[in-house]
């Protein structure tokens, strides 16, 4: 039987302000317990909340990266439940009139398996609304009794709460890795989901062909691609097998066990008529004027997605072409620097801002001509071994500037491609170094000396001469034979390009 699996995210991003959304108290990660719980943030009596306006603009950030509906006026409200690491009793956020409403991610999909080819999807985002963070119970430590952190109490968040868009576990998957950059790019939230600053919640359900949306679980607190993936296609398998054996799916909030690969239930769903929502009368409403959103759009980067295009294309007319196809504005916004990588390479490269960032800063000192080359040593020497040594790349030891000046001798023919990996294996142990200097102290310099090429060409042509006779009898693939013996010969430093076509024409007779 067919099922259509329909998938919403709420996804919680801490943005990245110093100090709380409604105090002055410290966001810094890693405190000692309750060190960063000033009055407001543990509710003492007769505090009252004033609001961060860094918390503001950077939601006005997001709001105009998506596309989005920005509210002039929006209104903080009271949402009553009880945790004991809310010492309120409720938390402030925003219900009925949030800040950003009804803007869209577009998404590259991979999926998970089969054969199945890449595509894009755009995915709505109903709104994005401002709010501050719980506390945190510690169950470990404590034999029986949960202790209470209340660091965290105060911290601003962004709820972005997308459409229930997504069909797949791969296009949760996608949506969560866009967002996640976006937000980073922007510079709204570091994105670091093991310190929590960016959790998802996903809401799951599944339904047969042309019936109204099933009833939905909610897992929440997600913070690995990985287990939003597992954690998905589990709880699909599991809303299925339940109503395929007479059962009922229950609305519920539940939690995902990596070590078992299984969801459990952690409580039934409230409502928003449970949480009793009201205009907080603490705080004014939130006016946002249109001056202030120009100033902020002045500032904000070219997105990832137009920085994509760009380096996929390779014209003005390929660019617009681009734009048009994935809804984008034409108005060229990045410098006008076209690339004409494939769309792997571009999609890649944008993953961050600073490995962006990295690839076009090589590809200044290399040329334009050359940035495929760029793209593909960024993406194969430098990533591996930033893997290798688990650093990111804004740790390398070797700056984009120098390797554009090992490449710059691969691209003038100064040394082969294995040489500029040795160099870059010794300037990256060195964590430095100049290029040239490597090359001439190790003797790395390609013979590209047509008449040093041809001489040693002629002496493996008469050492193999039963070889030489076959290859000419037809078995061309003998050709590689006699290229790994004058490479060997050469102790690798003979041009290849120069070496095949002597090559080439030796054994022609």
């Amino acid at each position: 039987m067919t099922w259509e699996i329909v998938i919403g995210l709420e996804v919680h991003a801490q943005l990245s302000t110093h100090t709380k959304i409604f105090s002055g108290a410290s966001t810094a990660y890693g405190a000692e317990p309750n060190t960063q719980a000033d009055a407001v943030s543990i509710a003492l009596p007769g505090v009252l909340p004033v609001l961060n306006k860094g918390a503001v603009e950077r939601a006005i950030r997001f709001g105009l990266a998506t596309g989005a509906h920005l509210a002039p006026r929006s209104v903080f409200a009271r949402k009553n439940y009880f945790y004991p690491d809310l010492p309120k009793g409720y938390q402030i956020s925003q219900f009925d009139l949030p800040v950003v409403g009804n803007g869209q991610l577009t998404i590259q999909v991979e999926p998970l398996s089969g054969n199945a080819k890449p595509y894009e999807k755009v995915v709505r985002i109903t709104r994005a609304h401002l709010e501050e963070d719980a506390g945190k119970s510690l169950h470990g430590d404590f034999h029986g009794m949960t202790g209470v952190d209340l660091n965290r109490a105060g911290t601003p968040l962004l709820e972005i709460v997308s459409e229930p868009d997504m069909c797949s576990a791969a296009e949760a998957v996608a949506y969560a890795k866009t967002l996640h950059t976006l937000v980073r790019w922007i510079g709204i939230c570091d994105g670091n989901m093991q310190e929590g600053s960016f959790r998802c919640d996903v809401n799951v359900s599944v339904r047969r062909p042309g019936e109204p949306l099933g009833t939905r679980r909610e897992i929440k607190n997600l913070n690995s691609f990985k287990f939003m993936q597992q954690a998905i296609d589990y709880e699909v398998q599991w809303q299925i097998d339940t109503i395929e054996n007479g059962g009922k799916v229950q609305q519920a909030t539940i939690l995902f066990d990596p070590d078992s690969g299984e969801t459990r239930m952690m409580r039934s769903k409230e409502d928003a008529h449970d949480y009793r929502y009201f205009p907080d009368p603490d705080l004014l409403p939130l006016e946002i004027s249109a001056e202030w959103i120009e100033e902020i759009r002045a500032n904000m980067p070219v997105l990832p997605i137009k920085r994509r295009i760009a380096f996929m294309s390779e014209n003005e007319d390929a660019y617009k072409a681009y734009c048009i196809k994935l809804r984008q504005d034409i108005t060229i916004a990045y410098n006008q620097v076209m690339y004409g990588l494939s769309e792997y390479d571009a999609t890649t490269l944008v993953s961050s801002k600073e490995l962006a960032d990295y690839f076009e800063a090589c590809v200044t000192v290399v040329g334009q001509e050359n940035a495929k080359l760029c793209a593909n040593w960024v993406m194969g020497e430098v990533s591996a071994q930033l893997n290798r040594d688990g650093l990111d790349i804004t740790q390398s030891p070797i700056s984009a500037q120098q390797l554009g000046s090992i490449l710059m001798r691969i691209a003038d023919g100064t040394i082969s491609n294995s040489g500029a990996k040795e160099v870059f294996r010794i300037m990256w142990a060195e964590e430095g170094g100049e290029a040239d200097a490597i090359i001439e102290a190790r003797g790395l310099k390609q013979v590209s000396d047509s008449g040093a090429i041809e001489a040693l060409v002629d002496e493996i042509i008469a050492a193999n001469a039963d070889k030489v006779a076959e290859y000419r009898s037809g078995k061309d693939k003998l050709f590689g034979f006699f290229v790994g013996l004058a490479m060997k010969a050469s102790k690798g430093k003979a041009n290849p390009a120069q070496l095949n076509e002597i090559l080439k024409q030796k054994l022609a007779g």
